[in-house]
């Protein structure tokens, strides 16, 4: 007599990443009614904060520098709306996304038509090794490294140091980057996106310097704009820069795969995870991108099993600052260090 084992229940299923995308198109569809809630409780109090770091000018410049420090929260999450956007998951209409992306473009120094298309490149093609370099954090081989001439691998551990990552990386990437459609230079589409993001951005910019001159320029602006960047490259590199993520060469790479394994779960408190809009359940949000970021906790409560995915606290994310080789042999990111003790 042969007895078949019955799944229980509660027992979760094996699923490849090909089909768990088709599990996640169920929470596509965005509730506007929520996405206006969400946008409110997130526009007014960035405007209100902006309001009060300015009336705080006359009180106290230590407390004008910490509500602007407290505003930068509140900027990243409008950048994380943008984000949805950008996807079509923030709105039904394409068209009222785009727009609202748009001007959230302006606030968060972004061309969003621009951006748009870049981070639509990384997404199609996130651990490719062979589609390197547009929306992404650019990651060498070891092999690469190794053959690489002495000026060029310290070019890499130069733009790979944290203070360079962390410090002048965002600056450079939102104040200077952002400018212009580097990527896209020969088409008339994205400058045109760069340059109208520019142009209302100095008018928003000189109105502020006519009314109130240089210090809310540089005591609320500047402070709240830096260490919003500053957060937002942070997210960014911990979502796809960690020990176990993926990289494949061309021939070997898969979309699916490489979105749910290359893509971690920060697992932050519950503060900064509505702060940042829940953009760190990255690998669901890379399996399914047009999820709303309201939606993406109601994926790991139904299925708990992706919530064990790639996952990482705060601690435990602070060691992927050192992490800068991929190693095809092992298939793990290395530090510089350990890939000279490994290979000489």
């Amino acid at each position: 007599m042969v007895i078949h084992s019955v799944p229980q229940p509660d027992q979760p299923v094996e699923r490849s990443a090909r089909e768990w995308v088709k599990v996640l198109a169920q929470y596509r569809e965005p509730n506007e009614a929520r996405s206006v809630l969400e946008l409110l409780v997130t526009v007014v109090p960035f405007v209100a904060l902006w309001a009060l770091a300015w009336w705080s000018m006359s009180v106290s410049l230590w407390l004008t520098l910490g509500i602007s420090v407290l505003n930068a929260l509140f900027l990243v999450r409008l950048f994380t709306i943008q984000h949805d956007c950008g996807h079509g998951a923030f709105f039904k209409s394409r068209e009222v996304s785009d727009w609202l992306g748009r001007v959230l473009g302006v606030v968060t120094l972004t061309p969003y038509d621009v951006w748009r298309r870049t981070h639509s490149i990384h997404h199609s093609a996130a651990g490719n090794l062979d589609k390197r370099g547009i929306g992404d954090v650019y990651t060498m081989t070891v092999a690469e490294y190794q053959a690489a001439h002495p000026l060029r691998r310290l070019q890499y551990r130069m733009v790979r140091h944290p203070l360079t990552m962390f410090g002048l990386g965002p600056f450079y990437l939102f104040f200077v980057q952002n400018r212009v459609p580097l990527g896209l230079m020969d088409s008339r589409k994205y400058w045109l996106s760069a340059m109208a993001t520019n142009l209302v951005l100095v008018a928003v910019l000189a109105g502020i310097y006519f009314f109130g001159g240089l210090a809310p320029l540089l005591l609320i602006f500047l402070p709240t704009t830096l260490i919003a960047a500053t957060a937002g490259v942070w997210l960014f590199y911990v979502q796809h820069q960690f020990e176990n993520t993926q990289y494949d060469q061309h021939e070997e790479w898969d979309l699916h795969e490489a979105a749910l394994k290359g893509s971690s779960y920060y697992r932050l408190p519950a503060v900064l995870q509505w702060f940042s809009a829940n953009i760190g359940i990255h690998h669901v949000h890379h399996l399914y991108s047009r999820i709303p970021f309201y939606r993406l906790p109601e994926v790991l409560k139904d299925y708990g099993e992706l919530a064990e995915n790639n996952q990482m606290n705060i601690r435990e994310s602070l060691a992927c600052a050192r992490l800068h080789l991929w190693d095809e042999s092992t298939r793990q990111l290395l530090s510089f260090k350990d890939a000279k003790l490994r290979y000489g």
